[in-house]
């Protein structure tokens, strides 16, 4: 064997042995990986009603209704299409209305969604209270942040 035809055999066999690595990544990945639907998108779609979707949008203004003490129903919106969902248990801290929130549960004949997780969403500019005040007390706290 020429030295040349190693070579080649070589680049071959690494190309091969990637592709395949690449191969069994996205084949496993596939049901692994969590994509949410905008309200726009989950209304053109047929969802099952036993099907777990995830929802991602912002909190639509004035539609946020405490039912209990952990009982809510709110909105859900993209600007184009909203969509209701029903939660019971707690809220995240930074969830409110006019905010980003990404909502896991399941579809209802009548098109609501009854939440099981409720994940709220902070903007770039989001530093926890603590952190903040840390900040400010050793001198570091910069207005522009």
């Amino acid at each position: 064997m020429s030295l040349r035809f190693q070579r080649l055999l070589l680049i071959l066999v690494s190309v091969i042995m990637i592709f395949v690595a690449v191969l069994l990544i996205l084949y496993n990945g596939r049901k692994n990986i969590s994509y949410f639907y905008t309200p726009s998108e989950l209304a053109s779609l047929k969802i099952d009603i036993d099907k777990k979707v995830r929802l991602g949008g912002f909190v639509e203004k004035n539609s946020f209704i405490k039912i209990t003490a952990s009982s809510f129903k709110f909105k859900i919106s993209d600007d184009l299409k909203s969509i209701d969902v029903a939660y019971q248990g707690l809220l995240p801290d930074l969830f409110r209305e006019g905010q980003g929130a990404v909502i896991e549960g399941y579809m209802t004949k009548n098109n609501v969604l009854n939440a099981t997780s409720v994940f709220a969403k902070h903007d770039e500019n989001y530093m926890p209270a603590s952190i903040k005040k840390g900040l400010e007390n050793t001198g570091y706290w910069n207005k522009n942040y």
